[in-house]
C-alpha cells in the first residue's frame, strides 16, 4: 500500500533499486545530488541534470517535461554518499511561469521498477518558489528511507545549490538553465487531455472563473477551516477553488465533476456513470473527482461539494438582493411623481414593481432548489462512500475499524450547512497533520442556547473527547499520543472512556504538580525538535525519540493554572504544531477574562469549535456564516467505546 507523505514525514524502502516519478502540470527540470554525511554536496560531480544526466547509481531525464522518470540504485552510489535529494526547478529563459505558486503542486511517487508506489508525495503550499527539494533519500542505521521535504527556493537553483554547499552553484545553475533555453534539454508540454476529458476541458474552458482561493481561508476567528489541497489549490488552505459557479438564472446546474478542480496527477478513468434521461442531470458518482487514490477523489469531492453549496446560495441570495434594490428603484420612482400617489395608475405600478420582484426570487430560488437537489443526491451517495477519516460516527465503518496502516491525508472535525437546506450537511475535512490547535468553546455562543453552563462545558468535554478519540483512532498505532491535563479531576466521567480503554499512556495528570510536569515535558520536546528542525540535524535526534504525534487536552482551562502553566500552554499553541505538538482547549474565554488581552493570541491560534450547533464559521470568501455541528457520537451508541477499544488493543499489541 502507497504511503501519501505529508512535509517532514519519512518511510522505509523496501529496496535500493527505484524510480521518482514526477508529474507536473508544467514542464520542469529535475535533478539529483547527493550528499554526504553532513549533508553537503562536494562538487558538480555529485549533480545530475539534464546536461550531465547520468551518475553512478543515477539517471535522470534529459529535457524539461511535466512527466520524468528518475533511475535510482541506491547500491551502487559512492560509498561517502548518504543521501539523494530530488530537485524540481521551473526553467528560466523559456516562456512559462515563473514560480509554483502560479502552477498546479507537482507531485513526486517512489516507485519499484516494476511500477508499484512505496510513497508519494504532493508538494503543496509552494508559492513564490521556483527550486524545490521534492523528497531525500537517506541512508539511516544501515537502511534507507525516503523523506517528503518540499523546501522551496524563490532564488531558482542558484540558491538551492549554495544552499546544499556547492561551491560551484552560481555557475552550474547557469549551465542548467542555458542547456534549458538552447534546447538542449527540450522542454516537452504536458500530454494532451484523454478523449474522455475533452467534454470536461471545453466546459472548463467556457465557465466562469471563481477565484483561485476557493474555499475560505482561516483569518482569525472566527473562519471556516480550509484544507491545504493535495494539488491547486485550497485553500489553504489554501482550497481548490475552481469550479465554475451556477449563475442565477442562466439555467445551469451543479457540476459534479468539478471541472475547473486541477490535481498534479493524472485523473483515473472516470467511473461508469449510468445514463442520465435527456434534459436530466447526471448520477451522482462517490469518488467524481480527480486524485491519484480514492482517498483523494473523495477529499476533493467532499470540498468541491462545500464550494459548490457556497456559490450556488451566494447567487441566490445576490439574485434577492438585486431583487429587492429593482423593486425599491421602481417603487421610489413612483412615489417620486405626485401624479402616482393617488389613483389607479399608483397602484398598477407598484403591483407590478411587486409582481417583478416575486417573479426574479421565485426563478432563483427554482434554481438553487435544483442545485441544492442535486447535491443533496451526491451527498446521499459520498456519505456511504467515505473512510472512516472522513465518515460520521453514525456510518457503519466504524463497526468494522481495524487500526490503520497509514496517516490519512484529513480528518472530519464536524459538518457544515446554511440554513437554504439545514439538512444537506458538508463533511469539515481538515488535512493531517493539524495546522493549528483546536479551542472547545465551552461558553455560550452568538446563537440562543437554553444549555446552563455546567450542561455546556459537560457537552464541551464530550466533543473534545470524541475528537480525540478520532484523531487517535485514524493513526497508526504509536503514531499519536494524547496527554490529558484535568487539574481539579472535574472531567473523570467524561474522560473515562479515553482511560479505561487505554487509548491514552498515562492517566489525566491532575493537581498543580501533574500539570506542571506535563507541561515542562511537551514544552521541552517541541524546544528540542525546533533546535533540530532549525539546525538541519534532525537524523541525529535519539533514535528512541518517539517521533509521532502529540494532542494535549486541557480540560476547565484557566482553572488550576498558574502563570507559568499559562505561559507554557501559549507557547505550545504557536510553536508546537510545526513540530508535531497540537493543543486542545476545553474553556469559556469568559472564565479567563482576568487576564485581559494576554491570552488573545492564545484563543486566536487556535480553531474554535462549539459543543452545540452555532453559526460562528464565518466565510470571508462568499460571505456566508456556516453552521457547525459537532461530531458527536448519536445518542446511546456505543461506537466510540467499541473504536476506542479497538485503539486500546492495537496500542499495547502494535497489530492493526
Amino acid at each position: 500500500m502507497t504511503a501519501e507523505l505529508v512535509r517532514g514525514q519519512n518511510h522505509p524502502l523496501p529496496g535500493t533499486r527505484l524510480e521518482v516519478r514526477v508529474s507536473a502540470a508544467q514542464p520542469v527540470v529535475a535533478g539529483v545530488t547527493l550528499s554526504d554525511d553532513r549533508r553537503k554536496v562536494r562538487g558538480t560531480s555529485w549533480v545530475a541534470h539534464p546536461g550531465a544526466p547520468t551518475l553512478p547509481g543515477l539517471e535522470v531525464s534529459r529535457q524539461a517535461a511535466a512527466d520524468h522518470r528518475l533511475a535510482v540504485d541506491l547500491d551502487a552510489l559512492p560509498d561517502d554518499a548518504h543521501q539523494v535529494n530530488v530537485l524540481l526547478a521551473l526553467p528560466v529563459g523559456v516562456a512559462g511561469p515563473a514560480s509554483f505558486g502560479a502552477v498546479a503542486a507537482p507531485f513526486v511517487a517512489v516507485t519499484g521498477l516494476d511500477g508499484t508506489e512505496i510513497a508519494s508525495y504532493t508538494l503543496t503550499d509552494l508559492t513564490a518558489e521556483s527550486a524545490v527539494v521534492a523528497l531525500e533519500l537517506y541512508r539511516r542505521q544501515g537502511a534507507w528511507k525516503v523523506r517528503a521535504v518540499g523546501q522551496g527556493y524563490a532564488g531558482g537553483l542558484a540558491e538551492m545549490l549554495t544552499d546544499q554547499g556547492l561551491p560551484q552553484a552560481q555557475d552550474l545553475a547557469a549551465t542548467i538553465n542555458e542547456a534549458v533555453a538552447q534546447g538542449l534539454a527540450r522542454s516537452v508540454a504536458p500530454p494532451p487531455p484523454r478523449p474522455a476529458d475533452e467534454a470536461r476541458v471545453r466546459a472548463a474552458a467556457q465557465g466562469h472563473t471563481a477565484p483561485g482561493n476557493g474555499s475560505p481561508a482561516p483569518q482569525g476567528d472566527p473562519a471556516v477551516p480550509h484544507p491545504v489541497p493535495p494539488a491547486p489549490p485550497q485553500p489553504a488552505p489554501p482550497a481548490p477553488g475552481d469550479a465554475a459557479p451556477a449563475q442565477p438564472g442562466d439555467g445551469g446546474s451543479v457540476d459534479y465533476t468539478h471541472p475547473r478542480r486541477q490535481t498534479s496527477a493524472p485523473p483515473p478513468p472516470p467511473p461508469a456513470v449510468p445514463a442520465a434521461a435527456p434534459g436530466q442531470p447526471a448520477q451522482p458518482v462517490a469518488g467524481d473527482a480527480t486524485g491519484w487514490s480514492l482517498e483523494e477523489r473523495l477529499y476533493n469531492q467532499v470540498w468541491g461539494m462545500f464550494e459548490d453549496l457556497a456559490r450556488t446560495t451566494a447567487a441566490y441570495r445576490s439574485a434577492v438582493d438585486f431583487a429587492d434594490s429593482r423593486r425599491e428603484q421602481e417603487l421610489d420612482k413612483v412615489l417620486s411623481d405626485p401624479r402616482s400617489r393617488i389613483g389607479g395608475a399608483g397602484d398598477a405600478a407598484r403591483e407590478t414593481a411587486r409582481a417583478k420582484h416575486g417573479d426574479l426570487v421565485d426563478q432563483a430560488r427554482a434554481a438553487l432548489d435544483r442545485d441544492l437537489g442535486q447535491l443533496a443526491a451526491e451527498a446521499d451517495v459520498v456519505e456511504p462512500a467515505l473512510p472512516p477519516a472522513f465518515a460520521d460516527w453514525s456510518s457503519p465503518v466504524w463497526h468494522a475499524y481495524r487500526a490503520p496502516m497509514e496517516i490519512p491525508m484529513a480528518v472530519r472535525l464536524g459538518g457544515l450547512h446554511l440554513p437554504e437546506r439545514p439538512d444537506l450537511r458538508i463533511p469539515m475535512l481538515v488535512r493531517l497533520p493539524l495546522e493549528r490547535g483546536l479551542w472547545i468553546d465551552s461558553g455560550r455562543s452568538g446563537t440562543d442556547s437554553l444549555a446552563d453552563a455546567d450542561t455546556l462545558h459537560r457537552l464541551a468535554l464530550d466533543s473534545a473527547v470524541a475528537h480525540a478519540a478520532r484523531l487517535l483512532a485514524v493513526y497508526p498505532p504509536g503514531e499519536f499520543t494524547v496527554h490529558v491535563i484535568d487539574p481539579a479531576g472535574t472531567g473523570a466521567t467524561a474522560l473515562a472512556p479515553l482511560v479505561t480503554s487505554g487509548a491514552l499512556d498515562e492517566p489525566p495528570a491532575a493537581g498543580a504538580a501533574g500539570t506542571g510536569a506535563v507541561l515542562t515535558r511537551l514544552t521541552q520536546r517541541v524546544d528540542l525538535l525546533q533546535m533540530a528542525v532549525r539546525g538541519g540535524v534532525t537524523s541525529s535526534l535519539p533514535p528512541d525519540l518517539d517521533t509521532g504525534e502529540h494532542l494535549l487536552v486541557v480540560n476547565d482551562f484557566p482553572h488550576g493554572f498558574d502563570d507559568r502553566a499559562v505561559t507554557q500552554l501559549r507557547y505550545l499553541a504557536d510553536e508546537g504544531p510545526a513540530v508535531g505538538v497540537h493543543l486542545m482547549m476545553v474553556a469559556d474565554r469568559e472564565d479567563a477574562r482576568e487576564y485581559g488581552p494576554l491570552l488573545d493570541p492564545l484563543w486566536r491560534a487556535l480553531l474554535r469549535l462549539t459543543p452545540v450547533p452555532d453559526d460562528h464559521l464565518a466565510d470571508p470568501w462568499v460571505g456566508h456564516a456556516w453552521t457547525y455541528e459537532p461530531p458527536l457520537a448519536p445518542t446511546g451508541s456505543e461506537v466510540l467505546h467499541h473504536v476506542l477499544a479497538g485503539v486500546g488493543t492495537a496500542r499495547r499489541t502494535g497489530s492493526r
